[in-house]
């Protein structure tokens, strides 16, 4: 029984992989058909045109058990039974796989859509809640002086191996402006190459250390052991058979899914469109800032059809010998009795939750975040199961070469440091190594290399060096603006004037009028940018504007002395002064008083004065004379310069209250021009007065 589980144990411990593959590298957006590992959705938008992965490896170690110096294992007598260190718990677990990644490709069809075909061999290893303490126990030996009771409980181990020949397809669901999701499928046919399974329940180990006599009255120890243990095996490990054989019968089929989710502020930037409207986006550039994927990968089993689980009671009492004989299962049927047998249950993949977040600093730079989670049971049969796994990795990027350190928690192997890198076709990294060279106590070590042929998306051409690429330059070989999709703009009418700025771009026209033509509205003969009036016919002495009448009498503004007043032709636009209008002024004009003797207006004359003032606003043309009168009472001296004054007296009082000074004239008559008799008091009355009288010109 030693030999069974120290045998099982160190073979899981040296050769089992945790169930993550290539560590660090998937991270990278240059990984290729590697991504529908992780996530079927990395295919589709990718920057290879074409990825050919012509084989490719990933191994690790790692328990919770044996923890081992790095520097140690490289010495030809370090045995790692004898000489590491040990952490036996009542609850020790081993979990790990190796994959294997053979010829395969991806290619982008379009910007759309994506395909891949891949081969691939995998191995699984499932060690779960094995007391360490009962395997310590057992590898040291008993000490027959001394009795112990170890009490297992439930166990569970699995080892699984099959071959797998993937179909994978991606997709664009969605590219609105900084918004992008993408998703894929995997469907894949399984070809199960051998499984095995064990596990038990309850199960204890009382050891007494003089529980029986053999025949010779010879005394030793003796071994109770209770509870239940089965296990299951595919046909082809029945016999033990030194040469492997593929189980034709054993077939299943699986499925991965996933999406991915890519934020894009500065998708203007990189995006062009043309004439037609539709948009382009280069396809050798990483356009995102934030990425996040979601995927689930494994869903599926495969079906052993010939294979068979045994089922054993384990309650009886052993002597120390031969317990101690047993060295591989086949012989626990001559110790145990076998309760029944059926076929073997199918064996479930390992299905798992992958969360993923990847940070673009720059084009260069990049940290993801990713964590993988198991969601299969640990304590149901047959069940391949992932670590738990929680990885940060900072990355530099570029097309030809990557480099990457990533840093992770795993489930069993606790906190590892490692480091990779891509050049061009190749790639090898370790998620552990950084860990191992450091460490003093190694629970875990992996490596991954391969060789790939990369067809890289190339980049956009722009023949014409105008910045508009050749996809959407509508003129690939002449220069010319992105506004006019990479075309010179035209001058059709030869103006000098571009077709884009000149609104009448088949009519030659002037600089100043966008390209027309300068019109004649109104067809006067003078153009518009001349036409004062451009929608009324006018003459061209008056930028192109009818002449007015503005006061509606027919005789034009600009013939018409009078243009606010009407008048008549014969007196060019003005109101005429009329015998009846000149008979009222001077009715108005004799009512004016003046002080005795003097030239001094006396206020009761104001009102006939104002009078006076409106007759004469309305001819602003006709001039008057204000004439002054005297009677013959005094000297003809004194009567001139009276008559004199008072005509000036009038004449400045018109002018003070708005009349043009420019119209009117003051004259004296003195008593040379009377109207009446001066020898009567009424007739030298009327003869003392003043006039105002039209200038006929």
């Amino acid at each position: 029984m030693k030999k069974l589980f120290t045998t099982v144990l160190l073979l899981l411990c040296m050769i089992t992989v945790k169930s993550q593959s290539y560590i660090g590298f998937l991270t990278d957006n240059y990984s290729g058909v590697h991504g529908v590992i992780s996530n079927p959705a990395n295919i589709v938008d990718s920057r290879f045109k074409t990825d050919v992965n012509l084989i490719g490896a990933s191994a690790f170690a790692a328990n919770d058990y044996y923890a081992v110096n790095f520097s140690d294992i490289f010495d030809d007598n370090y045995d790692i039974e004898d000489d590491a260190k040990t952490f036996p718990k009542d609850k020790n677990s081993v979990i790990g796989n190796v994959d294997i990644l053979g010829p395969s490709f991806m290619f982008n069809i379009n910007e759309k859509n994506a395909i891949a075909l891949y081969s691939r061999a995998r191995v699984f290893y499932n060690v779960s809640e094995i007391n360490g303490k009962t395997f310590e126990s057992l590898e040291d030996g008993f000490d027959q002086s001394t009795d112990f009771i170890v009490n297992e409980g439930d166990l569970f181990f699995s080892a699984h191996a099959w071959a797998e020949i993937g179909a994978s397809y991606g997709r664009v669901i969605m590219n609105k402006d900084q918004h992008f999701i993408k998703g894929g499928i995997t469907l894949k046919y399984l070809q199960g190459l051998g499984n095995a399974y064990a596990s038990g329940t309850n199960v204890s180990i009382d050891y007494d250390a003089d529980g029986t006599t053999l025949p010779g009255g010879i005394t030793t120890g003796s071994v109770t052991t209770t509870g239940e243990m089965n296990y299951g095996y595919s046909e082809n490990l029945e016999d033990n058979n030194d040469e492997f054989e593929v189980v034709n019968s054993a077939k299943g089929f699986g499925a991965d899914l996933g999406f991915i989710y890519e934020w894009r502020p500065d998708y203007q930037s990189y995006t062009s469109t043309d004439s037609k409207g539709n948009s382009y986006t280069p396809k050798d550039i990483n356009k995102y800032k934030l990425k996040f994927g979601l995927s689930l990968t494994d869903l599926g089993s495969i079906k052993y059809d010939d294979g068979v689980e045994e089922r054993y009671d384990i309650n009886n009492v052993l002597n120390e010998d031969d317990f101690e004989s047993i060295d591989d299962l086949d012989e626990i049927e001559n110790f145990y009795t076998r309760s029944s047998t059926k076929d073997i249950e199918k064996a479930i993949l390992p299905t798992a939750l992958h969360i993923n977040a990847d940070w673009n600093i720059n084009q260069k730079f990049y940290v993801n975040l990713n964590s993988d989670i198991s969601l299969t049971s640990k304590k149901k049969v047959n069940r391949s199961r992932v670590a738990n796994i929680v990885s940060l990795t900072p990355r530099f990027e570029s097309k030809w070469f990557s480099f990457y350190s990533p840093l992770s928690v795993v489930q069993y192997g606790g906190f590892q440091w490692g480091a990779g890198l891509r050049a061009g076709p190749f790639y090898v990294g370790s998620g552990s190594i950084l860990t191992a060279l450091i460490g003093s106590e190694m629970k875990a070590a992996d490596v991954y290399v391969g060789l790939k042929v990369p067809i890289y998306q190339s980049r956009p051409k722009d023949k014409d060096g105008d910045g508009v690429l050749d996809k959407v330059d509508e003129c690939p070989e002449e220069a010319g603006p992105e506004e006019n999709y990479g075309c010179p703009w035209p001058d059709t009418d030869g103006d000098t004037v571009l077709d884009k700025d000149d609104k009448c771009p088949e009519e030659a026209g002037e600089v100043e009028n966008s390209g027309c033509p300068w019109p004649d509205t109104d067809g006067d003969g003078l153009l518009d940018k001349d036409d004062t009036c451009p929608e009324t016919a006018g003459p061209q002495d008056n930028q192109g504007c009818p002449w007015p009448d503005t006061d509606g009498d027919s005789i034009l503004d600009k013939d018409d002395n009078c243009p606010n007043v009407a008048g008549t032709v014969a007196n060019n636009g003005c109101p005429e002064v009329t015998a009846e209008i000149q008979k009222t002024l001077n009715a108005y004009a004799k009512t004016i008083l003046f002080d005795l003797g003097k030239s001094s207006i006396k206020k009761e004359s104001n009102q006939a004065l104002k009078d006076i003032i409106n007759i004469l606003n309305e001819y602003p043309t006709a001039k008057f004379t204000v004439e002054g009168h005297t009677d013959s009472g005094g000297s003809n001296k004194l009567n001139q310069r009276l008559s004199d004054s008072r005509a000036n007296s009038v004449k400045n009082y018109l002018t003070d209250n708005g009349v043009d000074q420019f119209r009117l004239s003051a004259i004296g008559y003195g008593e040379d021009r009377p109207i009446a008799t001066n020898k009567t008091k009424a007739g030298r009355a009327q003869n003392r007065r003043v006039e105002i009288n039209l200038v006929q010109e």
